[in-house]
């Protein structure tokens, strides 16, 4: 098992890293709407706040050898359902290659953001029957 860090996402704002990788597949920590180089909260509507979860996200894969591409589930967190649409306006143009999902609506997110991510992704996607 290795732990993966980059300066381009968040660092982790407890006693866990921003992903791990186990044989071919890496395990991203759930990401929120923090901009990496201000550290601050991005104060935005849904479709801001997403944007910046799935840049995270895109950053933390790149950094462990992996892409949006290879992912093979993402769980989406809402804090309101009402947001779904527009979370999955913005979501759709992040993840061409439509990876299994769920999408659940919870009482609260870390720092009150409106939303949370995490993906399951395959370290490389050469010779494996999800990329052909």
């Amino acid at each position: 098992m290795k732990t993966v860090n980059t300066s381009k996402a968040p660092e982790a704002i407890g006693p866990y890293s921003q992903a791990v990788i186990a044989g071919d597949l890496v395990f991203t920590s759930g990401q929120i709407a923090i901009n990496p180089k201000t550290k601050k909260i991005l104060e935005g509507n849904i479709e801001e706040q997403t944007k910046q979860v799935l840049e995270n996200l895109k950053n933390v894969l790149e950094a462990a050898g992996s892409s949006l591409d290879n992912a093979i589930k993402v769980t989406v967190f809402l804090a309101d359902m009402n947001d779904f649409g527009k979370m999955n306006e913005v979501y759709a143009k992040y993840f061409k290659k439509k990876p299994a999902r769920s999408t659940v609506q919870v009482a609260r997110l870390p720092k009150d953001v409106k939303i949370e991510m995490d993906v399951v992704a395959l370290k490389r996607s050469s010779g494996h029957p999800r990329f052909n």
